[in-house]
């Protein structure tokens, strides 16, 4: 009898901490954040290393616990789903893609975007009066700068102007189009279009010819409608000083072969 008595007991223990483990993970945090891929800003979800934004967000948030949920979706659904508040972040925004979010004072990185063209182009990019001689690639939802953002939507339903482009494979379809002479000159980040080559074949064909002057803060960009949003603004912002003043930030940048300089 005592020996059953034992076993029950331990059985009730094992209930009881099974039941204490159960509810923790239900109490467990999981924050979401979203974009289409722009590697090494944020890669595929697949892959050993996911992006510099997607390893700092996973660091700075395990450090209190909460769980980051990495997902690629097309530019234009990320934005709306982070809007709706069905998405807690969405990663690489500037304040001119969506000024209703939050935002840090302190930017994750600095996006400049440049030009890019087949070798034997003589054309290069000299404001964007000199648009006006080519056909532009770009991707739909981007927000380049207010000048070229108003260029494009004066433009957009003119295909021998300018053609946008959306999906997750948004980069690799405008550069096919500028090998393939669909458009003459694509625009892209310097660090995306510099890794895209990197890794692809065809594309290191592609030249540089101009970037604009500008270059912009991007931010991990938090939903304007969800209550958490504030809280984890604050945790981001402070791991993120933390991480740049204790040199982690900047190793996870080495990894990818950046600087914040673009």
């Amino acid at each position: 009898m005592q020996a059953v008595i034992r076993r029950a007991g331990a059985a009730l223990v094992g209930l009881l901490v099974s039941g204490f483990l159960g509810a923790a993970v239900a109490r467990a945090e999981t924050l979401v954040i979203a974009a289409d891929i722009w590697c090494p800003i944020n890669c595929s979800a697949a892959a050993e290393q996911r992006g510099i934004f997607v390893e700092l967000a996973e660091q700075i948030f395990a450090e209190h616990g909460i769980r980051v949920e990495y997902r690629t979706l097309n530019w234009a659904r990320a934005l709306h789903e982070t809007r709706s508040g069905r998405i807690d972040a969405v990663i690489g925004a500037g304040v001119r893609d969506a000024p209703d979010f939050l935002f840090g004072e302190t930017p994750t990185g600095i996006s400049q975007s440049c030009f890019y063209a087949r070798p034997e182009r003589a054309w290069r990019y000299q404001g964007v009066d000199s648009l006006s001689a080519v056909t532009l690639g770009a991707i739909n939802g981007y927000a380049y700068s207010e000048e070229l953002d108003n260029y494009i939507r004066a433009h957009h339903a003119r295909q021998q102007r300018v053609q946008l482009v959306s999906g997750d494979h948004a980069l690799a379809i405008n550069v096919d189009k500028v090998l393939h002479g669909r458009v003459d000159v694509t625009l892209e980040n310097r660090w995306v279009m510099e890794a895209f080559r990197a890794s692809s074949g065809e594309a290191r064909e592609l030249v540089q010819v101009g970037c604009l002057q500008v270059r912009s803060p991007i931010y991990l960009a938090f939903s304007p409608v969800r209550a958490s949003s504030a809280r984890y603004l604050a945790l981001y912002q402070d791991g993120l000083r933390r991480f740049q003043g204790d040199g982690r930030y900047e190793r996870i940048m080495q990894r990818y072969g950046v600087s914040l300089a673009p």
